[in-house]
């Protein structure tokens, strides 16, 4: 118990164990990205030292200034640090939910059907406003969510099933999404191929508004429903027999991990494997107990995304090149480190 400090409500009848070992990496993790932050809204073309930076966003800075950063780079990095967030929340709920580490969103169907509905928007409506393509992004995550846990169920939901038939969804989605691409006019291709790509590109305060409710309200709930996912940890036998409204508890997981990760995609496009790794390097640091391993999870998440944006966006300028593509660089060989680790389970 020397790990963690008992915090008891005076006036309401709440308690909970503080991990430190947990407060210490989110906050190591949040200082980190603040940096990263810091020097993504001060970098580019027009380079601003930190220190002017700082005195910008304090309201003391000059006006050049001020527009730079408040109307072109700030809203990009503050999009980057909630995708990243709610990408890597997401794929902790679906590892907890189905008790698999290779499991995440990306893998099993979720993003494949925002990927659709995005591809279908772009290429079907080009003179639709482009305001609608998160709204379409986000329901064809949910919608394909429903779909599998339709399939999967049989008198309850199997984890094991779950994951399969997402993995066949998935399959099914990418061929979906290539077709569509193959049929389109070259020019809405190039467009959708960015989309797919993953990118924060452009992104202003009406993505940063629009994104910022989901995660104030999911995170905090994900938060909320962690004892569930511990007591699913230990198998659905003993979780019912403790008394935990399995069925229920699971649905309402799924739904909190599709609409965060619909959310996450709708602004930042198909951005891969943050969901996959974000929650794996939180679980080598502060261990599988899912009320510690959620905040340093999202703390990572926002760490990696925000941290690659930066990457994409000066590394090779005047060239802005998405971001997913430094995400996969760095999971694709991780995901295949998994596979090795996890061949006899």
């Amino acid at each position: 118990m020397k790990n963690y400090v008992p915090i008891r409500g005076q006036k309401f009848p709440v308690s909970f164990l503080l991990d430190k070992r947990s407060l210490f990496f989110s906050l190591l993790f949040f200082l980190l990205t603040l940096v990263v932050l810091l020097l993504s809204v001060g970098m580019g073309d027009f380079f601003i030292p930190p220190a002017d930076v700082v005195k910008t966003l304090l309201g003391i800075g000059s006006s050049e200034h001020a527009l730079i950063i408040q109307t072109f780079r700030l809203p990009r990095a503050l999009a980057s640090v909630l995708v990243g967030a709610c990408l890597a929340v997401s794929g902790a709920i679906l590892q907890g939910i189905v008790r698999n580490p290779l499991a995440s969103p990306d893998l099993v169907g979720i993003t494949g059907g925002a990927s659709v509905t995005a591809v279908s928007f772009i290429i079907l409506f080009p003179t639709a406003s482009i305001a609608w393509l998160p709204l379409s992004a986000m329901v064809g995550a949910i919608v394909m969510t429903l779909l599998i846990y339709m399939l999967a169920w049989r008198k309850g939901i199997s984890p094991f099933r779950l994951v399969l038939i997402g993995v066949g969804i998935q399959a099914a989605m990418a061929a979906c999404t290539k077709l569509l691409l193959v049929i389109s006019p070259i020019y809405l291709t190039s467009e959708a191929m960015v989309w797919l790509a993953g990118s924060v590109y452009g992104s202003n305060w009406k993505d940063v508004l629009s994104l910022l409710p989901w995660a104030i309200v999911l995170i905090p709930c994900a938060f909320f429903l962690s004892r569930s996912v511990n007591v699913q940890q230990l198998g659905d036998d003993i979780a019912t027999g403790v008394g935990q409204r399995l069925e229920r508890d699971r649905f309402i997981l799924l739904a909190v991990c599709a609409t965060l990760a619909g959310a996450a995609i709708a602004i930042g496009g198909a951005i891969g494997f943050v969901a996959l790794l974000a929650p794996h390097i939180a679980r080598k640091l502060v261990g599988s107990s899912f009320g510690g391993l959620l905040p340093v999870a999202a703390s990572v998440g926002a760490f990696m995304v925000t941290g690659a944006d930066l990457i994409a966006r000066t590394a090779f300028s005047p060239l802005d090149l998405p971001v997913g593509i430094f995400t996969s660089a760095i999971g694709t060989p991780f995901f295949i480190y998994l596979l090795y680790k996890y061949r006899n389970h």
